[in-house]
């Protein structure tokens, strides 16, 4: 199955494109919880390799309460990505409001040895309308 990617943001050269499941096979809306699973992008269109060192997320949910997230790598890497390739990975979001967004950041290290962060495009968690 292909991935359609609803949002992107690019900076330097470096695309982060992102889509986004609502699990509903996870979710208990009686019991106050959501999940949505997303599917991350980065796709490396400089002249030279980056690796990802750190994420950082910020997560709303519908009352506007914010959780900051973050940490070394994603899903437990630290990926190098070479010149006109891309690195995928699936991770997860619960919520205990039916919708929400997320929003962030990677910290990358360029073959030049420099430091640079990298947006990640906020992006909607909204649940599917359920008829009462």
């Amino acid at each position: 199955m292909k991935a359609l990617f609803g949002q992107e943001a690019v900076t330097r050269d470096i695309t982060v494109r992102v889509s986004v499941s609502y699990l509903s096979e996870q979710s208990e809306p009686d019991r106050g919880r959501w999940f949505w699973a997303y599917h991350i992008r980065i796709e490396n269109g400089s002249h030279q390799a980056v690796q990802l060192l750190t994420r950082r997320w910020t997560i709303t949910d519908g009352r506007g309460h914010q959780h900051v997230v973050e940490g070394e790598g994603v899903v437990g890497e630290q990926p190098m990505i070479a010149p006109g390739s891309s690195y995928d990975y699936v991770s997860g979001c619960p919520l205990t409001t039916p919708s929400g967004w997320m929003e962030g950041s990677y910290l990358m290290v360029g073959a030049d040895g420099r430091d640079f962060e990298v947006a990640i495009p906020r992006f909607p968690l909204l649940a599917p309308a359920v008829a009462e």
